[in-house]
């Protein structure tokens, strides 16, 4: 898995209450167990009309947030179905980062095992950065996982909390395997013993 250390990135902006799981991927997404290929098809009812051409109103289909790395949504973010399809197509399309007031617990926990920042701010605060990405490629906001800063492009810096095992995840770049592993010694340890106490097992 990819740290996350330091993001610098354009900011789109999504002011809707409760997207769910399904409006991040669609049902029809989910047959596949691959975490690659889904960029294209992140947020598809809203992306793209029923002829398949691109819906030019969605935020991502303009062309100052093609590019975007990072997500300001409206309160209850992902919320829904517990899909793990949706951080896979979100990190897939290239967004790193999504900030919001509220999480579905479901989905904040897939997104530290893939990699991806879901960041809790109060309302004033989300407030204040959407109005930042509102003003497109020209407004790139930096998110400073190890100081647990955002720093808008007039300077200004938002503090959030994070649970500090989430964080260690994230900075270090490992999921649920690779922090395991990291425990070998210990884990093998525990098995010599279990063998020697029981060796009938």
């Amino acid at each position: 898995m990819e740290k996350f250390t330091t993001l610098t990135g354009v900011a789109a902006p999504l002011p809707i209450i409760n997207v769910d799981t399904d409006m991040i991927i669609p049902k029809q997404y989910l047959k596949t167990i691959k975490r690659t290929g889904l960029g294209t098809a992140l947020f598809s009812e809203m992306r793209y009309n029923e002829d398949g051409s691109e819906n030019p109103d969605f935020v991502l289909n303009k062309p100052a947030y093609r590019k975007a790395k990072i997500i300001v949504a409206g309160d209850n973010f992902g919320c829904g179905s517990s899909r793990e399809h949706a951080p896979w197509a979100l990190l897939d399309y290239g967004i790193r980062c999504v900030i919001s007031t509220s999480f579905a617990d479901i989905f904040y926990n897939n997104c530290f095992k893939n990699g991806i920042l879901p960041i809790v701010v109060s309302p004033e605060q989300l407030e204040l950065l959407m109005d930042d990405a509102q003003r497109g490629s020209n407004a790139t906001i930096t998110v400073d996982l190890e100081s647990q800063t955002i720093s808008g492009p007039d300077g200004g810096t938002i503090r959030f909390d994070i649970d500090p095992a989430r964080k260690h995840v994230l900075l270090e770049g490992l999921d649920d395997i690779a922090g395991t592993l990291k425990h070998n010694a210990e884990i093998a340890g525990f098995e010599q013993r279990v063998h020697a106490a029981r060796p009938w097992i």
